[in-house]
């Protein structure tokens, strides 16, 4: 028998839900005495953070719906209309909800007096991101959960201006912004006001995206290209970007192609998750392509996949990639006065190609929200398949851009009988071979991770893989604060354990920097020590 204050609380949301169906099944849940379900529902109010919203889509103020939505948008507005800020635009993608959770955002944010726009249909993220700048927003949200599993869906916030000293060019919201957004979330009274006075964004903003991202793009060489948008809105986009830069059409995985809420031929629609790239895969060998390249669901991330002199398939680690798309760049562009980024979890290559190129170089938290705030950012990545390449248009990852950059650079190559994976090699010639790899485990409790970051502190080992610790790290406390730990053995090997910070995952950062054989070796050593260790506590 469900509690009675418990059953008053469910009551009490049910009605000012303001979507029907949602009411229902939690009306269904209490007819039923289905408490299970209920406190999956009423576990907190959904925590909004610097990556916005994202959860599961179900009822009740623990998931993605309506009510949750409206009352963030309502917040989100009070924020804005407490600095000046009016001018807002609202994408989607195509998830479950992700209409729904636009439409409501939209009749809050006109209600409570903001001008709204909407982008025209389901689009990916770095169209919003581009938006933002582009027609002077001054903030933008995006209703995505990116690579999520097909449970979930999100909001992404951006702001377009300098808004408390902080110079955010288009780009996400970092601290005090989402403790401040939050706070008036807190506070939101209903029912909060509601208007369907909006304005649809021209489809001449998707062409100036796409003028924009294949204006300096130039193929050197017809190439075979396989292309997946793992069943996200990228598809039609990158074909026309390819098409006005006068690229070789890219082949398309038909089964991935559309966009499909159900992500039906991935367990995770991810790039970088194990299978995910099978069909890109099988694919590439019937056509005997030279690249492969991957957008996930929200086409704000970018994977690649090449092959070797023997033929054999592999996906580049983000690290390599970002390596690559750092070394190219330096070699091809004006970067007088300009700075490369990427995060502290990321391999220390770049820092290096920075350095040899005479470019300001500099080391961010984790996520593109931080990368995105460096002055005169030129590249930026994060080992997690971001890259932005045009920070003055786009200033956010942007899977789109990238690939067609990724595209030209493969395209030169091939002009000169060379490869993705030789260029890689040319590269550690200059600068040393730098082997990554990243250990990911997904859990059911949240527990369990601090129960591991607990351990880890209390105890640090003093060996890894036969190597002496001789450096340890509680990030909490480091320059750049953060929960998770940082192990030096010698100079050359770094370890970095830290949980995502928008999936239940804890995360493991591999690099050692040596001889390749050694290198390789050693990776692998340190992810078994690892895999096993975390297998203890499953």
């Amino acid at each position: 028998m469900i509690e009675e204050q418990f059953r008053l609380e469910v009551l009490d949301w049910i009605a000012q839900d303001p979507d029907p169906k949602t009411a229902e099944l939690l009306t269904k849940w209490l007819d039923d005495d289905n408490e299970i379900e209920l406190r999956k529902s009423f576990n907190g109010f959904l925590e909004f953070g610097t990556a916005g919203l994202r959860g599961p889509v179900r009822p009740g103020p623990s998931g993605m719906n309506r009510a949750v939505v409206g009352r963030t948008a309502a917040g989100i507005a009070s924020y804005l209309s407490s600095r000046g800020l009016s001018k807002i635009v609202i994408g989607r993608d195509a998830r479950y909800g992700s209409v729904e959770f636009m439409e409501e955002s939209a009749e809050i944010f006109s209600g409570a007096g903001m001008e709204v726009h909407l982008l025209p249909r389901e689009l990916p993220t770095p169209i919003l991101a581009f938006a933002v700048n582009h027609l002077g927003f001054d903030c933008g949200v995006m209703v995505t959960a990116s690579h999520n599993p097909a449970i979930d869906n999100g909001y992404k916030v951006y702001l377009g201006k300098s808004v408390d000293g902080v110079e955010y060019r288009g780009s996400q919201i970092i601290s005090p912004a989402d403790a401040q957004i939050s706070a008036e979330i807190a506070k939101v009274q209903l029912p909060s006001p509601k208007s369907d006075t909006w304005s649809i964004v021209s489809e001449d903003l998707i062409e100036s995206y796409i003028t924009m991202a294949a204006e300096s793009a130039r193929e050197k060489s017809p190439q075979k290209i396989i292309y997946t948008a793992m069943h996200g809105v990228g598809t039609e986009t990158l074909l026309s970007l390819f098409a006005l830069a006068n690229f070789s059409e890219p082949l398309l995985v038909n089964e991935q192609s559309k966009p499909d809420p159900d992500f039906p031929t991935v367990a995770f629609p991810n790039p970088e998750e194990a299978g995910a790239m099978d069909l890109a895969f099988a694919l590439a060998m019937k056509e005997d392509a030279d690249l492969i390249i991957a957008n996930d669901p929200d086409a704000d991330r970018c994977a690649v996949a090449a092959k070797d002199k023997k033929g054999d398939w592999r996906t580049l680690r983000g690290d390599e990639l970002g390596t690559l798309l750092g070394h190219y760049i330096s070699k091809s562009s004006d970067l007088s006065g300009k700075t490369f980024a990427t995060t502290i979890v990321s391999s220390s290559a770049l820092s290096k190609i920075a350095a040899k190129s005479g470019v300001e170089y500099s080391e961010t938290l984790t996520g593109f929200k931080w990368i995105s705030k460096e002055a005169n950012l030129v590249f930026g990545y994060e080992e997690a398949i971001g890259y932005c390449v045009d920070p003055e248009n786009v200033n956010d990852k942007d899977g789109l851009s990238a690939a067609l950059k990724v595209a030209q650079i493969n395209s030169e190559l091939k002009a000169k009988g060379s490869s993705i994976l030789e260029y890689l090699d040319e590269i550690w010639s200059e600068i040393g071979y730098h082997r990554t790899q990243q250990i990911s485990i997904r859990v059911n409790d949240l527990a369990t991770i601090k129960k591991i970051l607990s351990d880890l502190g209390g105890t640090p080992p003093k060996t890894i893989s036969g190597l002496s610790v001789t450096k340890f790290e509680d990030l909490s406390k480091s320059k750049l604060p953060t929960e998770g730990f940082r192990f030096y053995c010698g100079d050359n090997v770094r370890i970095i354990i830290r949980p995502s910070g928008t999936e239940p995952k804890l995360k493991t950062y591999i690099e050692v920097v040596g001889e390749r054989d050694f290198a390789d070796t050693k990776v692998s050593e340190i992810v078994e020590e690892f895999t096993k260790l975390f297998a203890r506590y499953s």
